[in-house]
């Protein structure tokens, strides 16, 4: 008997044929005494079109939070209703939980909640009872009983912390790709699907890009040490294993993959006063607001009159409150000018065997040069490295990098 957490994604229930295919799927491959959770994404395209129905109506959405992770919430709360009579009507006992009745507990972040924890005591009941419990991903609820929803892909992370506040011997993510590749299958044809790889490495090419999993998610996992299966919804393949260590397969590359982001904006603040405490109101404002920054590159303009300029990236969807923050700041530190850069995107190469292997970032940038793309802006970690380029080039710029750590065989 096991207790297993599958998750599947928006595609993989985009359809009501879709729907029927996950439930009859879930029961072919369900031993007689196992306990089954299935947490579930919003049907297809539906997160995207609630978003542009906002939009419609009042242009800035996000400008209302609370209101949005009220409106976003009900699409995964359409597909566990949805599912959970699908196996009933094939048979099987089901019931759907939100995912404040299925305990999930966040901070008040609206729009980027982060669990603070679990309490599934009313999922284990009802698995008592022999039902499968069919959960919305994406969600939970604040202290004061507020809808929360965690950021897009929140299901995986509703999916691993449910697994480990259960102790699941198990945690599944179906998906529309058959694993964890190199770069993205559908910018890079020759990527190369692992049968493993490390949270650590996963965190890092999910933090800098890599969209088949959420980068909290690969923290859950770590934390509550889950291993974590990613596979194919479509077929009946073993996909990629995200866990602590290698077991069995050996590290053929020192890198382990090429990762790409589009959502990226540059902000640079042109003659900013230098002295102590400029960059600490920036980035404590911007941290009051949640808005995340990226990358941060510090640069003296001229030494004589003692003034700097500083270059970051924030997510796009977090650039109308950034930009209304910088502008305020720059006009009360009086600098030369602020620039907004829309037409951005980050290429990041990621692997713990960066470490003690010299020359990794030459190649990276070497690679970069021999298709004639400019680097605009570099920033490093311990695993990884990463470079802000023009957003034209970012399928040019992947496809270079790849196939210099990628070589293909003969």
């Amino acid at each position: 008997m096991s207790l297993i957490v599958k998750k599947f994604g928006g595609s993989s229930v985009a359809t009501p044929e879709k729907i029927m295919a996950v439930a009859e799927r879930v029961l072919r491959e369900k031993d007689s005494k196992d306990k089954i959770v299935v947490v579930v994404s919003a049907m297809g395209d539906t997160t995207d079109n609630l978003i542009t129905l906002a939009k419609s109506l009042v242009g800035e959405p996000y400008q209302y939070t609370r209101e949005m992770d009220m409106l976003l919430s009900t699409g995964e709360q359409t597909t566990i209703a949805l599912l959970a009579m699908t196996f009933n009507k094939l048979g099987h006992p089901a019931i759907s939980f939100t995912g404040w009745q299925a305990g999930i507990k966040t901070n008040d972040t609206y729009t980027k909640g982060k669990i603070l924890n679990i309490d599934p005591q009313r999922v284990l009941d009802e698995l008592e009872k022999g039902k499968i419990v069919v959960v919305a991903g994406f969600q939970g609820s604040s202290i004061e009983g507020d809808i929360l929803t965690l950021g897009r892909g929140g299901s995986d992370t509703s999916a691993v912390a449910l697994a480990g506040a259960l102790k699941a011997d198990a945690c599944e993510i179906f998906t529309d790709v058959d694993g964890v590749y190199s770069a993205d299958p559908r910018v890079v044809k020759d990527a190369r699907r692992m049968k493993e790889i490390t949270y650590n490495e996963m965190l890092e090419m999910a933090r800098l890009g890599a969209g088949v999993m959420q980068p909290r998610s690969v923290e859950m996992g770590k934390h509550y040490g889950v291993p974590i299966h990613v596979r194919s919804t479509f077929t009946q393949d073993t996909g990629t294993f995200i866990r602590e260590a290698y077991t069995v397969e050996e590290k053929e590359f020192i890198i382990r993959g090429v990762t790409h982001d589009t959502n990226v904006a540059k902000i640079a603040m042109l003659g900013l006063p230098d002295r102590p405490g400029v960059a600490y109101k920036i980035f404590s404002s911007l941290a009051k607001a949640n808005v995340d920054v990226d990358m941060i590159v510090q640069s003296i303009r001229n030494t004589d009159k003692n003034i700097i300029d500083m270059v970051f990236t924030v997510a796009q969807e977090d650039l109308t409150q950034a930009k209304t923050i910088v502008e305020e700041l720059g006009n009360e530190m009086q600098v030369f000018g602020i620039l907004i850069d829309y037409n951005v995107a980050k290429v990041s190469i990621v692997g713990a065997g960066m470490l003690g292997n010299p020359g990794i970032a030459a190649n990276m940038f070497g690679s970069l040069s021999d298709a004639g793309i400019n680097i605009e802006v570099i920033s490093t970690s311990e695993i990884s490295i990463s470079c802000i380029i023009q957003a034209d080039k970012v399928k040019e710029a992947v496809n270079a990098i790849h196939a210099f750590f990628f070589p293909v065989k003969s």
